[in-house]
């Protein structure tokens, strides 16, 4: 933990020792659970702190997250970037969404076993909650899902209030795809106001987060019903 307490110091995170034992109980929930179906390809302790943890708290490269009051975390899977974001900013209110039961029921366990009270799992589709209660009702959504950019903000920005924004995990490679997603980007009421780019410390794994601010209320047309974003993008 020596170690990773020393990566997270290269984004400028401290932990302190209770943070500490949050993200060593949730590294042992993950294999744990990972045993009995598929949470994640990536097991290895240094690399889960790495390509996981540290990547999940990179968003504050890209943006000041402590001005945020709440946060949706969209097809957060094992609850990256949400759970560790949740563990180093316990004042920002939470939303872990995931459209697998199982992966819900994993989240929950962590939520309880390490006391996040400032966070709530719930199992559905983007494209359903997306029209429901929380629509337009957070400052960020958040997002490391693998899909195409024109894509997850189809899925992403309905949940963002004027003014706030949705912030995409990507490779380092995303100059087409953020040229593909502009006119989606725009129809969906959304702009692109930056594109931070870094390499992870400690490891040549170059990354991206696209910032896309919500400049106008988007369409009550979007998201479209289950399956049509990813199958048919804007």
């Amino acid at each position: 933990m020596s170690e990773l307490k020393d990566l997270f110091k290269e984004i400028n995170i401290e932990l302190d020792g209770d943070k500490e034992v949050k993200f060593q109980r949730y590294y042992e929930l993950l294999i744990e659970w990972n045993s009995k179906f598929n949470l994640t390809a990536i097991t290895d302790y240094d690399e889960v702190m790495i390509k996981h943890f540290l990547d999940s708290l990179s968003i504050i490269k890209a943006v000041d997250i402590k001005t945020c009051s709440n946060l949706i975390d969209v097809g957060t899977g094992a609850g990256f970037p949400g759970i560790p974001i949740a563990i180093v900013f316990p004042d920002i209110k939470i939303t872990l969404l995931d459209s697998l039961n199982k992966r819900v029921s994993f989240l929950n366990e962590v939520i309880d076993e390490l006391g996040l009270v400032n966070v709530k799992a719930f199992h559905g589709r983007a494209e359903d909650y997306g029209r429901g209660e929380f629509r337009e009702k957070y400052d960020i959504c958040v997002s490391r899902a693998v899909a195409n950019l024109s894509t997850l903000t189809e899925l992403c920005l309905p949940f963002v209030k004027m003014g706030g924004f949705f912030a995409a995990y990507k490779s380092e490679k995303v100059r087409e795809e953020v040229e593909s997603a502009d006119k989606a980007i725009d129809l969906l009421g959304g702009k692109i106001s930056e594109v931070v780019n870094f390499v992870l410390p400690s490891t040549d794994y170059d990354r991206s987060i696209v910032i896309i601010n919500k400049i106008k209320e988007t369409s009550m047309k979007y998201p479209r019903k289950a399956g049509t974003p990813s199958k048919q993008p804007l």
